[in-house]
Formats: structure tokens, sequence, C-alpha cells
């Protein structure tokens, strides 16, 4: 059985609750809707963790409370930590406003995620076969790059979730086993140049494909949907922890959708997020 080391964002959430957004100009006033674990490493990794893997999370946090808490809730849930603490940039936090309608506007403020540096992978135990190694792309890209590349030469799997969406080189796209997106991203990819060596898209509540592999949806009743906020995030999580267990791709994608159908029973991108 392999490891999982997911590399990525760490974000708190700070969440505020209006009766309606303002427009332009306009000051209303909210109330406190908490502080929550969010980003999608972090979610990511949190969810390998909760499917069984061991799990290696490697990010940036600044030097400040918010750092330490969230470091502090992965260990505690058993994730392994390999996080660099930043004097120059502050954890990364996503400012979120929430109305009465449940309708959200959303400001990302990356912080220390975006002076993430390439890990050196040769630290600790070496890369084997088994592991598996889950990027995606709230850091910086050239990091992105340099990661999978590394990972790829070790002998290590390369999970590359293309999200929020941007382009990279063409050989990182094809190492990638596979490159999962889910159908915004898609049409992005499909625009582009790249050509994917291998290529899931997530189709939300009707389920993914990968390589032309389908697997439909897990219905989840209507009244036991909260929010689908961090459900991508917990099918990479699972898919990833799949593989790394050595499942096929049947088995995998059948552990990755039901990880994602949980996910829209409880609020916000990880449960008992509260920091």
């Amino acid at each position: 059985m392999g490891r999982v080391i997911v590399v990525g964002s760490l974000n708190v959430d700070v969440v505020t609750g209006v009766e309606r957004h303002p427009v332009p100009g306009e000051t209303v006033l909210g109330h406190p809707g908490g502080r929550f674990a969010g980003g999608k490493g972090a979610n990511q990794a949190m969810a390998a963790r909760r499917a069984g893997a061991e799990v290696v999370m490697v990010a940036a946090v600044g030097a400040d409370e918010d750092g330490a808490a969230y470091i502090g809730r992965l260990q505690d849930n058993g994730v392994g930590t390999r996080i660099v603490m930043l004097e120059e940039a502050p954890t990364g936090r996503a400012l979120i406003t929430v109305d009465a309608a449940e309708e959200t506007t959303i400001i990302v403020v990356p912080g220390a995620n975006a002076l993430l540096p390439t890990p050196d992978l040769a630290q600790g135990p070496a890369l084997t076969p088994a592991d598996v190694v889950l990027l995606s792309l709230e850091i910086p890209l050239g990091t992105v790059i340099d990661t999978a590349r590394q990972a790829h030469a070790r002998g290590a799997r390369v999970i590359v979730n293309l999200a929020p969406y941007a382009g990279l080189p063409p050989d990182v796209v094809e190492l990638a086993d596979p490159v999962v997106v889910n159908e915004s991203e898609m049409t992005a990819l499909a625009d582009s140049d790249l050509l994917p060596g291998s290529l899931l898209v997530t189709f939300g509540a009707s389920g993914a494909m990968w390589d032309g592999e389908r697997i439909y949806g897990t219905a989840v009743p209507e009244d036991e949907v909260i929010d689908a906020v961090g459900a991508g995030d917990a099918f990479c999580g699972a898919l990833t922890a799949a593989l790394a267990g050595g499942a096929c791709r049947a088995a995998a994608l059948l552990a990755a959708n039901e990880a994602g159908a949980a996910a829209v029973r409880w609020r916000g991108a990880q449960p008992d997020a509260a920091l």
C-alpha cells in the first residue's frame, strides 16, 4: 500500500452572514459565521485520510495563529505535515459572505500559498511506484510543474487536478495519471492544445468518466443535500487514496463518487471544519 502526498493549498475560510449582499459603495451589517478549514489541497488531504490512506500534506502557511491552528487540525486528524511557516506572508484566507438565500461571494487571499516552494521529494521515505502525488493549482504553477516532474522521475504516480484551470506544459499534462477536471475545466482544456495521457472528467451528481470508463452518480435525497462545497475535493482525495491502496480504476471511481456524494451532506469543504 502506498502513501498519498498532497502538494497544495491551505486556506482559512472566514464566513460572514448578511441579509443581502451590498451593492458597490453600500455598507450592510453582518454577523459572524465562523472560521473554517478550507483550501483545495487540505480538503483533498483530509478526504484521502478519511478514506484510510497514509497522507502527507505539503504546504505553506504564515507564522500566525491561523497557520498554527491548521497544522494542529491536520495532525489531530492523522495527516502527516511537511508545512513551511513563512514570516513574509500570512496564511491563505477566503473571505466568504453568505446571504439569506444561501448565495455566496468569495474573495481569496492566497497569502503563503502563493509562495510555496517546490518540495524536495528526496527527503523522508523514498517515493515508490505505489505512492501517489496529488497536485492542484491554488499554489504557484512552477511548484506544480517541478513537483510533478520530480515525482514522476522518482517513480510515483502523479494526479493533477487542473483546478482552478490553468495551462501546464504538455509533458506534465501527459505524465499525469489522470488529469482530473470538471465540465467547465474540460471545456477550457478542449480549447487548448494540451493532450492528457489520461483524463478523468467529473459531472457532479451525474458521476464521472475516466478514459471512457463511466460511473454514474450516487443519488442523494434532496432533503439530505446541504451544499456541494468541497465535493470535488472529496472526490479527488478518495480517488487518490483508493489508487494508493492498489484499487483498479473502477473501484477507485466508485470510492471517489461515494466520497463526493457524502460531502454534500455537510456544510463547508470539510466535516467539522471549525478552527
